[in-house]
């Protein structure tokens, strides 16, 4: 899928005090490519401190769907990314999501695709 077929949305929330991403960052960001007709992560970016953890993130959420799997992609988060900032990243996750889906409701006539 082409760059220009895909959308971008991004999602913060504040960082934990005493983790690297605080004093690195100050905030916990999520950037999700989309493909705009499914919702499909296509692909993913953290401000993590560590390739590892970002790494680590962006293959846990790639292929999931951002609407329809949400639920199922916090429970992956809390599962499997044992650190103090993993609620961070599920409020930014969140985030992204109301971004997403305000964006969705803004355009009319598109049937559920924001690539018009």
């Amino acid at each position: 899928m082409s760059r220009k077929q895909t959308v971008l949305v991004t999602g913060y929330a504040k960082a934990p005090k005493g983790t690297g991403m605080y004093e690195v960052y100050r905030h916990a960001g999520i950037v999700l490519e989309l493909d705009p007709e499914t919702g499909e992560i296509l692909d993913v970016e953290f401000t993590f401190v560590t390739d590892l953890a970002k790494r680590f993130l962006r293959e846990l959420l790639l292929g999931y769907r951002l609407e329809e799997d949400h639920d199922e992609i916090l429970q992956a988060i809390r599962d499997q990314y044992l650190a103090p900032s993993s609620e961070a990243i599920v409020a930014a996750l969140k985030g992204a999501l109301q971004r997403y889906r305000e964006k969705r409701a803004s355009v009319a006539g598109t049937a559920g695709s924001i690539s018009k």
